[in-house]
């Protein structure tokens, strides 16, 4: 059986009382007496219940995350910055994901609402129109969006939804126009699905800009599950007709640009000799691959530890102690975007018979 708050103040010859004020507020006892109950701690290999005090106090100092995946380290990169601010400020993470499919992100929420979390910080197909985010508001349970950019408040969110990202229209829009400038006026789009992604919408919306800034006709969008690209009959005719292929392919993600690369090699092209490659995301490995990935770099970490902040911020602020506090409003729910990067890299290049212009 684990050891006792009794048995440590039995053995530290104290009352449980100074045990559990050690416990709760360390420097209320002497230094004298806290060593002794931290040898009996020790020895005893006692571990305080401290979901069973905060509860009682009306709070569980967890928070809930909820992610697409992690098979993308993006959302893995994202994660560890929560839970090292989390862990920085005494909070501790569930986390749990959707797998992509915008019907499971009330399931997930709901499961992490069981375990009484204080608040949610959580990545949805899309922010503007969704019923869980709706009903977080209604519950008037904290959350935070990641990666999801509102640019506009969704028609009936009052207060605006708080969200941490990079802009990115503006960063796909900077891509693209990398791609431009080194020659490329055949430039297609390779993308994960647009209903299960408002970042991917947003990414296209840069790309369409860039394009028509450059007074260049956009492609069709090649839309693709998950981060795998399977290269169907009419990709491959595409891909091998020198006439109908573009020269370079901006990719929503950097796994679906990894992926693509090693189906260009499959069909027998090279990259960025016949055509170029170009991510999003700046994901770690995408700098170890050969040819180097280019890639639109986001600081994902950092999109985590300011999430993570920013709802222990809203969390606090509407703490009972809080609320009975007479002070002015310290929190109110903002967009807040994060500044993105160019990874160049040996991906792209200039384009065949061509200069940069």
């Amino acid at each position: 059986m684990r050891p006792s708050i009794k048995q440590v103040a039995h053995l530290a010859g104290v009352s449980i009382a100074t045990v559990s004020r050690l416990l709760n507020k360390p420097g209320s006892v002497s230094a004298e007496t806290a060593e002794k109950i931290h040898r009996s701690i020790a020895e005893l290999g006692f571990r305080p219940n401290f979901t069973g005090r905060n509860l009682r106090a009306g709070n569980s100092r967890t928070v809930g995350v909820v992610v697409p995946t992690l098979s993308n380290t993006v959302f893995a990169q994202c994660l560890q910055g929560i839970e090292l601010a989390a862990r920085a400020l005494d909070y501790s993470v569930m986390f749990t994901t959707t797998e992509y499919l915008p019907q499971d992100e009330s399931a997930a929420v709901e499961l992490l609402l069981g375990h009484r979390v204080d608040g949610v910080i959580l990545t949805v197909a899309d922010a503007g129109a969704n019923a869980t985010l709706d009903l977080l508001e209604r519950e008037r349970i904290p959350f935070v969006l990641t990666y999801n950019q509102l640019t506009t408040e969704p028609a009936g969110a009052v207060p605006p939804r708080a969200s941490v990202s990079v802009d990115n229209r503006a960063a796909a829009c900077d891509a693209v126009k990398h791609l431009i400038g080194l020659g490329h006026r055949r430039i297609q789009m390779l993308s994960g699905r647009f209903n299960a992604s408002d970042r991917a919408i947003q990414r296209y919306y840069g790309y369409l800009d860039a394009m028509r800034a450059a007074g260049l006709a956009p492609l069709p969008a090649i839309e693709v599950e998950r981060h795998t690209l399977t290269a169907a009959t009419e990709y491959q005719q595409m891909m091998a007709d020198p006439e109908r292929r573009p020269t370079a392919l901006f990719c929503s993600n950097d796994l679906l640009a990894l992926s693509a690369m090693r189906e260009l090699r499959a069909l027998g092209m090279r990259v960025p000799q016949d055509i170029s490659v170009m991510g999003f995301d700046g994901i770690p490995v995408g700098a170890l691959v050969e040819p180097v990935l280019a890639s639109v770099v986001q600081p994902s970490e950092r999109i985590g530890d300011v999430a993570l902040r920013t709802l222990v911020q809203a969390i606090e602020f509407r703490s009972p102690e809080a609320a009975l506090a007479e002070v002015p409003p310290a929190w109110t729910p903002v967009p807040l975007i994060l500044p993105h990067a160019l990874r160049d890299g040996g991906s792209v290049a200039v384009p065949a018979g061509s200069s940069s212009s």
